[in-house]
């Protein structure tokens, strides 16, 4: 793809958007180039057999207008013309999609490509800043989302455009630095002879490190559950709040990894399910002290904002912000675009 010479032909609106997880599916339409995200449902995927189905049950009752372009974001690689979920039974076929519901065209991005889509355009209660810092216009911004795993992405601004970059930076390497870490990871059981920042940091993980804590303090008892973890870190539960407490830590040195990786001056944003139940814990100073001890570059690190995402659905956000100016974006669309053989052309980029 050529930045300088890159033309995006507009979506056929209305465009359903729709960020599909294991659990849920989110939906909402976007009208026009100018008009707001308008959230129509969502619904378990369980409840439902296919997209389709759920589309035709959830989001076009809600919507009004029949849609005539759909962008989905799916956790996951699109491989080919059948993209099955990862913690879900659907798999995902846009060309049936385009027969079944009479689409113009269907997109389907990564999800973590579609929470990077937003940043550009996330600003007051959005945004709840950690720390100091004050980004940079048109520079570099980074997502990372403890929930169910430990999603990240970038957003590179290069050639006076904001390029998306998803990846699976959760699976870096996470070990010790401290005393305290040092007393803790013995005890961590590994997964695949390693220890990888989403084995900890994830609604997943959360248990895990838990108990590693209980066997490293010899204590009696036992989580399941990240929401195990939380209530009984709000209950007082030593064992849980230390959890909490480390997990914050952790979270902060992985995000300041990034941070220097990228040099992410536009900020670093955290998202995820699993942020807004810990939010006390990163905003009390673990968390940004972490992310600021990267000797030698503290001084630059303090430069670098850090934020928790406050928007109700960044990633439905981010692909209307898509849907509306895909001209302010390079999204590759090759292998990842489908047409009706009846909608006009447009370019795949």
């Amino acid at each position: 793809m050529n930045l300088r010479n890159r033309q995006q032909t507009a979506f056929a609106f209305p465009v359903l958007v729709a960020d599909i997880g294991g659990t849920n599916a989110r939906f909402a339409l976007v009208k026009g180039p100018g008009s707001p995200t308008q959230i129509i449902g969502t619904t378990a995927t369980a409840d439902h057999d296919t997209l389709t189905d759920a589309i035709k049950s959830c989001a076009l009752t809600a919507a009004g207008e029949k849609p005539k372009t759909a962008i989905i974001a799916v956790a996951g690689p699109v491989t080919g013309d059948r993209i099955p979920l990862t913690n879900a039974a659907w798999v995902i076929e846009p060309n049936a999609m385009i027969s079944d519901l009479a689409l113009e065209e269907v997109v389907v991005l990564n999800d973590f490509e579609a929470q990077a889509l937003a940043l550009p355009n996330l600003e007051g209660e959005d945004l709840q800043q950690i720390g100091s810092g004050t980004p940079l216009p048109a520079s570099t911004k980074f997502v990372l989302g403890p929930g169910t795993g430990l999603g990240a992405a970038a957003m590179i601004y290069a050639a006076d455009t904001w390029i998306p970059v998803p990846g699976e930076g959760g699976h870096v390497e996470l070990g010790p630095v401290s005393d305290e870490d040092f007393a803790i990871w013995d005890h961590i059981e590994k997964v695949g002879g390693r220890i990888g920042a989403e084995h900890l940091l994830s609604g997943t993980g959360m248990p895990r490190l838990a108990r590693a804590v209980r066997s490293a303090e010899q204590a009696d008892g036992t989580y399941t559950s990240a929401a195990e973890v939380t209530q009984a870190a709000d209950a007082g539960d030593p064992v849980a709040v230390k959890t909490l407490r480390l997990f914050a830590k952790a979270l902060g040195r992985v995000a300041g990894d990034f941070a220097l990786s990228l040099l992410a001056r536009g900020g670093v944003y955290l998202t995820g399910g699993v942020t807004p139940r810990i939010a006390d814990y990163l905003v009390t100073g673990a968390f940004r002290s972490s992310f600021e001890t990267k000797a030698p570059h503290e001084a630059l690190l303090r430069t670098i904002p850090t934020f928790i995402v406050r928007h109700p659905n960044p990633a439905l956000e981010g692909l209307a912000c898509y849907a509306r100016h895909p001209e302010n974006f390079a999204v590759s669309l090759t292998g990842r675009h489908w047409q009706s053989a009846i909608a006009p052309h447009r370019r795949t980029g």
